[in-house]
């Protein structure tokens, strides 16, 4: 439930949407609701676009990889088990070469450290060197738990080739052979291509930090396979496996390992969802369900009720009167300009901020709280101007604004739009005319929308706060009721806050306190949710502005999030049509107590110096380097890919000066951030998103604030780049 209240006027508020297990429900539900695949969806004759995973949750046969690689873009959730063993695995295509994989595991009987079940996280990148022809295999270079604990280290180089129909075998063939070292190499060894012996893996000291020295050393085995897909459902693999699985096998006795042969059959239920069982190793039945699926094509298409066609304006030469500018010169002709613009641009799904108009030209600063794309609120609100502004207006500018501030000037010549709607190129043929401008701070003499402050509102709703990875637990959960509001009284300024309500849960039944060196800004978690049931998770102040045509500001204080308040400023320089942009961000705060509304005795001045920079495509990247909230002091490097639809995967690392052994378990802070935009299940236009962040472990070290409102997300959705990117839907 939500509600919004400016001055009268009732709009729907924004709703409150969760995180983390209710992304995990929704999605799963989502892709398991498709449709099963009709007889012509998988072309048997042509290589498969979509490859089968192993029980790594990689492209593979059954315990062992292949050379292909998913579909640019592609998400694969795998899940295995046999032996006691259990795996899930994420993986992301993130380029068309390159592919990275988290995997969380649980080996019961492994005895160690006391625990009945032993829990490991570890991490995959593969790169795939080449691309299969019609003579040449496809061939991949892949690393294995490279930054975990290293029980399931190793590296393997793997070729694979796609037969079509062979005489009148139906179906189609893949032949698989490849080398691998460390597991990979611990059967069958045909001695060390690249030096040894192999330098033994010391998890208490390096666990979760990469193992350079040991890559592609020691012994090298081969290993093989063929996975024969019989029709579009039915597939069969078998496998030589080059796994001697010495600890599983010889010193703990999880398993016992009688062959080196592994034989499957699968089942490809929908267009997203595959199993398979199996029999591995001459002793384990296993099974494996795979899911598969791609940010680029969603469930539900999006559905956007369309605008009415642009009316020409007539020709000068025919009417000379419609052209006529005594208009302008009535001191009420902006202000009954934007009383006829309002309601229309509000049909579009618009906001309209402020209008200046003269006699040949228009300045229009809207607010788009519908769209996701930028690029279709532009064009929405450029046929609306079409549509009231007087014929001998031109030239538009029209300026997203995002909380007060206004982002850039996109100019679109009103010509243009009438001559090009029809266009079989309209699109691009709209964008070489386009231009791209810094919006100024201020609009003089414009005509105000008075109706939009005070801005109140309110949400209700359902929430869920996940902790994964507790080894006694490895996924607990809070669940509860949660209200937000935000008032803006006036362009630029927020008061917002965040109640929660817990009403069922376990993160706080948890036995693993804090054992950290440093101070405990983070692990001290579990104590804030055994609190009590009621918490204020912020409550704040804020201000923004523009201190110049390129730079940007904002002022936060209170209760910035469940375990700090304090005082924020930032400072961001970012040119509309510049790909880099540059930030600094100063910050003292005071821990929160466990509950109530009082402080601790720690407090810290942090804050940080970043980088962003857009290489174009989806990919960003972000490098911040500054004092973190334990007083440590270093950087972090983020890399994401963002799709035109809104969905966000990015990973990231934070380097201090803290080392590994004051870290403590995971050795740095490491992880993934995921964000999914909910029109995407919908189909229905909508800027509300579902976002997570993935640690394999969180600790104190590399610990950074959580401020409400950080400015470039908000400035940079409104740039040259950000529309450009999505400017195939202007015409929407």
């Amino acid at each position: 439930m939500s509600h919004r209240n400016v001055q009268g006027n009732v709009r729907a508020g924004r709703a409150t949407l969760l995180n983390g297990v209710c992304f995990s429900v929704v999605a799963t539900v989502g892709m398991l609701a498709q449709p099963a695949l009709a007889d012509d969806a998988y072309d048997i004759f042509a290589v498969p676009d979509r490859p089968s995973l192993n029980f790594y949750g990689s492209p593979g046969l059954i315990d062992m990889p292949t050379g292909q690689a998913l579909p640019d873009g592609q998400f694969a959730v795998g899940v295995s088990s046999f032996g006691g063993m259990t795996r899930t695995t994420m993986t992301f295509q993130a380029t068309p070469r390159l592919s990275a994989s988290f995997r969380y595991v649980g080996i019961q009987d492994w005895n160690s450290n006391g625990f009945e079940t032993y829990r490991d996280r570890s991490f995959d990148v593969r790169y795939q060197l080449r691309k299969e022809g019609r003579i040449w295999p496809s061939i991949t270079v892949g690393l294995q738990d490279f930054a975990g604990t290293g029980i399931y280290a190793g590296e393997y180089v793997v070729a694979t080739k796609t037969f079509d129909q062979i005489g009148s075998i139906p179906g189609s063939f893949r032949l698989t052979a490849g080398l691998g070292w460390g597991r990979l190499g611990s059967s069958g060894s045909i001695g060390a291509p690249f030096g040894g012996p192999r330098p033994a893996f010391d998890a208490q000291s390096r666990g979760g930090s990469p193992s350079f020295d040991q890559w592609f050393r020691g012994d090298a085995a081969p290993f093989a396979g063929v996975e024969w897909q019989i029709n579009d459902r039915w597939g069969l693999k078998a496998e030589y496996s080059s796994d001697a699985y010495e600890a599983e096998t010889v010193t703990r006795n999880v398993f016992t390992q009688k062959s080196r042969f592994n034989f499957g059959a699968e089942y490809q239920y929908s267009d997203r969802l595959r199993f398979g069982a199996y029999y591995l190793y001459g002793s384990e039945f296993g099974i494996n369900a795979q899911l598969q699926f791609n940010p680029k094509q969603p469930p539900a298409p999006l559905r956007v009720v369309p605008t009415a066609p642009i009316e020409p304006r007539p020709s000068r030469a025919s009417q000379p009167q419609a052209y006529d500018t005594a208009w302008a010169q009535s001191q009420s002709a902006p202000q009954t300009l934007r009383d006829r613009l309002k309601p229309v641009l509000a049909d579009y799904g618009l906001t309209l901020v402020a209008l200046q108009v003269q006699p040949a030209s228009a300045e229009l600063r809207m607010r788009n709280d519908t769209y996701g794309a930028m690029s279709v609120a532009v064009g929405r609100a450029a046929r609306a101007m079409a549509q009231v502004l007087p014929a001998s207006v031109e030239t538009f500018r029209i300026v997203p604004m995002k909380d007060g501030l206004a982002q850039s000037a996109v100019i679109i010549r009103r010509s243009d739009l009438e001559a090009l709607e029809f266009d079989p190129q309209a699109a691009e043929a709209l964008l070489a005319v386009t231009g791209f401008g810094a919006a100024t701070p201020h609009l003089p003499g414009a005509a105000i929308n008075d109706d939009l402050y005070p801005d109140f509102a309110w949400s209700i709703g359902p929430y869920v706060d996940p902790s994964y990875f507790d080894p006694d637990d490895p996924v607990r959960a809070d669940a509860g009721v949660k209200a937000d509001f935000t008032l803006r009284p006036a362009p630029g300024w927020e008061i917002g806050g965040v109640v929660k309500h817990r009403l069922l849960g376990n993160v706080g039944d948890s036995t693993r306190l804090s054992n950290s060196q440093l101070p405990r800004v983070r692990t001290d978690g579990i104590l804030y949710a055994r609190a009590g049931d009621t918490s204020l998770e912020n409550l704040y102040v804020s201000r923004q502005w523009k201190p110049g045509n390129d730079i940007y500001a904002r002022v936060t204080a209170g209760y910035l999030e469940r375990m700090f308040g304090g005082i924020s400023g930032e400072v961001l320089w970012k040119p509309v049509a510049s790909r880099l942009a540059l930030g600094v961000e100063a910050n003292y705060v005071k821990q929160r107590a466990y509950s109530g509304l009082g402080f601790q005795d720690y407090s810290v001045a942090t804050g940080h110096a970043s980088a962003y920079y857009e290489f174009g495509g989806g990919y960003l990247g972000q490098i911040d380097v500054g004092r973190y909230l334990a007083g440590d002091v270093g950087g972090t490097v983020t890399l994401s890919r963002e799709f035109a639809n809104g969905w966000r995967v990015g990973g990231f690392f934070t380097l201090t000066d803290v080392s590994s052994q004051q870290f403590g378990e995971g050795s740095f802070d490491k992880g993934i951030n995921l964000t999914i935009p909910v029109s995407w299940f919908l189909g229905t236009p909508g800027k509300r998103t579902v976002s997570t962040t993935i640690r394999p472990v969180q600790r104190d070290g590399g610990a950074r604030l959580n401020v409400p409102g950080r400015l470039y997300e908000q400035v940079r959705s409104g740039h040259r780049a950000a529309i450009e990117s999505e400017w195939s839907r202007v015409w929407e």
